[in-house]
């Protein structure tokens, strides 16, 4: 018995992908001989099981069902087949882009996933088509007339020159002893605009900015004050205009699940049980023991359950609302995945009551599936997060430029395509797409230093769905291992001209082509080495290759194996690329207008 499901091809599921609550989906299962029943077993996380029994088509010759799909939330689903009294399970296949195989072993079925939303989320124009750039503040630019370092902090020390490698000082216990800072400021920052736009550049992403301790400032002092270091409120207003002027965007860094030990709220609340701010927090022995991030005392976690608190920022008066008015575009929240539901919505509703849609969360999965404490979070509903850092991007981006076979490379373009199918349109074009955070190794040094691999990384990044993101650096060569060596400070002067040349072409080609924002997504597998990332809509199609092999490749229609296009689609890109030359270590991007296709035709 043979029986064939794809859940990206329309004839066996319609729609594809994400639905929104409300909506039927129409499941059909091809099986080539007659069989006792079929039945579809549908799922909803925290809910029963659910079987509805699947009707033979004689028209179609297919065992169909279609069910309105009412509510919210995550689902699960597989076929099961009767046939001579034996049951058999129809499962999503590993690695095979939708498919799904048989299997009689009841013990582990891999179910194939349905994400329902209540409603899409916005969509900024400015952000949807942009290209993003992180900064981490202290180590891009010093814009005071002779480099002097302002707002210096006790109990911490001053690097000689930008050249210098950061390096933790701690004490006897392991705890830092001193913080070491570079001086970079806002300032700095607003004088580098040109730079940035020349790259492509259409929005910043700072890490934290507000008053603190460490040089990450992920430890808040003071959520209403900018950090000397860095500069004045004024400093932000003039970062802002200028941004603006320059039809660019600000994006700021939200730290609310914890805070400094140093913070006047923490020590305030440690120093009497009365203060406003004792309730802030979970004391497990006051004043000494109290539940903080990770187990680091330095970051004690505020109650985020506390309504004063969460009035704190969310309130009309409160941080966000602070800051948000004077022109802030975004906001990026750290450890979303700490804070509780209600939370995100009460951050959600007061920024869209200051005119402020971009809302992305800090969530290192998949987060269509993500679970804390074993509670499901509802990352995808519509009403919280409005997308994600997309870290899942980042870890296939690598799997598949250091793929030892093609097995690896498919289970990589495997791992696209499940994000493609488990995220919402909209939500998935909103996630913050990175090769590279202030989190993770530098690029170029995960990549062995191999600057045309960078650039290839680039290039995936830059096709595939969601917000192209650049981490400060990576653009120049800037190399680093684990945190503090990924935060050295940008090498001006000593910049990579042919990655910041590969940046700013990739930034042209994504602004000039709309399938790179909001195509449909495919894959063209060549050789080992060789593939292609395809995005097409009803006007054109735009394909991304590569070449990571030592050698120059003339492409060959006859080799190409296509997945998760159309037929037509598939026919045009073999045209679109066979007999193309692709060199050793390169990549093109090639476009056809299928409006000119059709009249040829």
């Amino acid at each position: 018995m043979k029986a064939t499901f794809n859940s990206w091809d329309g004839k066996y599921r319609q729609p594809f992908g994400a639905i929104q609550a409300g909506t039927s989906v129409k499941w059909s299962v091809a099986i080539d001989e007659e069989v006792q029943e079929v039945t579809l077993w549908l799922t909803k996380i925290n809910e029963d099981d659910m079987a509805y029994p699947m009707t033979y088509n004689s028209e179609t010759k297919m065992y169909e069902t279609s069910i309105r799909i009412g509510t919210s939330g995550l689902y699960y689903y597989y076929f099961n087949i009767k046939q001579n009294n034996q049951y058999y399970f129809l499962q999503r296949a590993r690695d095979q882009f939708g498919e799904a195989e048989l299997t009689q072993d009841s013990t582990d079925v891999r179910t194939f996933q349905l994400t329902c939303y209540d409603r899409q989320v916005p969509q900024e124009p400015w952000y949807a088509q942009g290209v993003v750039y992180q900064i981490f503040p202290d180590r891009f630019n010093n814009g005071n007339p002779h480099g002097e370092i302002t707002g210096r902090k006790k109990n911490s020390f001053l690097y000689a020159t930008p050249e210098d490698t950061p390096y933790y000082i701690k004490d006897e216990h392991g705890a830092m002893a001193r913080w070491d800072f570079f001086g970079g400021n806002l300032k700095g920052i607003t004088e580098k605009v040109p730079y940035l736009k020349k790259l492509g550049v259409t929005a910043i992403y700072l890490n934290p900015i507000f008053m603190a301790s460490s040089n990450h400032r992920y430890d808040t002092q003071d959520f209403m004050k900018i950090d000397p270091m860095l500069g004045t409120e004024q400093d932000l207003q003039e970062l802002i205009q200028t941004l603006h002027d320059n039809k660019m965007h600000l994006i700021l860094d939200g730290v609310f699940n914890h805070v400094g030990a140093d913070s006047e709220y923490f020590l305030k609340a440690t120093q009497d049980k009365n203060s406003d701010y004792f309730s802030w927090f979970n004391f497990i022995h006051y004043p000494d023991k109290y539940q903080s991030w990770w187990g680091v005392t330095t970051l004690p976690e505020v109650n985020k359950h506390n309504k004063q608190y969460v009035n704190y920022i969310t309130g009309p008066k409160g941080v966000l609302a602070k800051w948000t008015k004077m022109q802030v575009d975004g906001w990026r929240l750290d450890v979303a995945d700490e804070l509780p539901m209600e939370f995100l919505r009460a951050i959600r509703d007061r920024l869209q009551k200051e005119n402020c849609q971009l809302v992305i969360g800090e969530v290192w999965e998949d987060a269509s599936h993500k679970f804390v404490n074993s509670e499901f979070r509802p990352y995808m509903a519509g009403d919280n997060l409005t997308g994600v850092m997309n870290y899942p991007m980042r870890n296939l981006i690598i799997n598949l430029l250091q793929a030892k076979d093609e097995a690896g490379e498919i289970s990589a373009m495997n791992d696209l395509e499940k994000l493609v199918e488990n995220y919402p349109k909209a939500f998935l074009e909103n996630c913050l797409n990175n090769i590279g955070t202030h989190d993770t190794e530098r690029i170029k040094t995960v990549l062995g230093g191999d600057e045309e691999l960078v650039a290839m990384a680039f290039g995936l990044m830059f096709a595939a769905p969601g917000v192209p993101c650049i981490y400060y650096g990576d653009e120049a060569g800037l190399i680093g291992g684990k945190d503090p060596d990924n935060r050295r400070c940008f090498p001006w002067g000593k910049e990579s001209h042919f990655l910041e040349e590969t940046v700013s072409m990739l930034a042209s080609a994504r602004k000039a082509n709309p399938a790179l924002v909001s195509g449909k997504v495919g894959f063209v597998k060549i050789r080992l080495g060789i593939n292609a990332l395809v995005r097409y809509n009803d006007r054109e199609i735009v394909v991304y290759c590569y070449n990571r092999t030592n050698e120059d490749v003339d492409l060959d229609a006859s080799e190409m194996r296509t997945y998760c296009l159309p037929e037509m689609i598939a026919d045009l890109v073999r045209d679109l690329l066979d007999q193309e030359v692709i060199a050793k270590k390169d990549f093109l991007l090639k476009k056809a207008d299928m409006m000119e296709k059709e009249e040829r035709k």
